[in-house]
């Protein structure tokens, strides 16, 4: 029952690193390309893109036929990028309020793009980042088959994926739920 459920999670969601995200769109600006995948995919619900030391970027759709103008996404993001703390250590999000977006000819939809930053790692610290990608996906379906909110699933997938580079192997380094460094994010 696990498996059709996330099946019919994962037909609605989309997950891309940002190389493929480009190469796939042909756009070169993240936030514009995200939000062609959501009007070239209706029914998903939302799209993410991870930006590995960078974090990642998601832009979730609603369904609203309100009539107000649209606002450029890159220009969304670029005010999100400002309201990010630097000082921050650990994962943190910030989050645009649902609008109407468009991406300079790429079509709108009506939703809002969060940033979620990643962990600052210290160098002697990193040991492998290999898995790291596969880390966060898993953590974001965990979010989503709790109900984890996204301004609450992004930071902590960002953690999971932080906390498995301190180990070499895809797998070695992956966090148990008791992890006293996740408990934040699932209390």
């Amino acid at each position: 029952m696990l498996s059709v459920h996330l099946s019919l999670l994962y037909a609605h969601t989309n997950f891309s690193d940002v190389f493929f995200l480009k190469k796939w769109t042909s756009i070169s600006c993240i936030p514009s390309a995200l939000l062609e995948i959501l009007v070239q995919y209706p029914r998903a619900r939302f799209v993410i893109a991870t930006l590995g030391e960078n974090g990642c970027m998601m832009l979730e759709r609603i369904e609203d036929d309100s009539g107000i103008d649209a606002v450029d996404i890159g220009n969304v993001a670029e005010s999100l990028r400002l309201k990010v703390h630097k000082d921050d250590n650990l994962p943190t999000c910030v989050s645009s309020k649902f609008m109407r977006l468009s991406g300079r000819g790429h079509g709108t939809i009506h939703g809002r793009l969060l940033i979620g930053t990643a962990e600052k790692i210290p160098a002697p610290e990193l040991v492998d980042t290999t898995g790291c990608g596969d880390a966060f996906i898993g953590a974001v379906l965990y979010g989503l088959c709790t109900e984890m909110a996204p301004e609450k699933m992004l930071p902590f997938a960002c953690q999971v994926a932080g906390i498995k580079c301190r180990a070499i192997g895809a797998r070695t380094g992956l966090p148990w739920r008791s992890d006293a460094r996740l408990s934040k994010y699932l209390a």
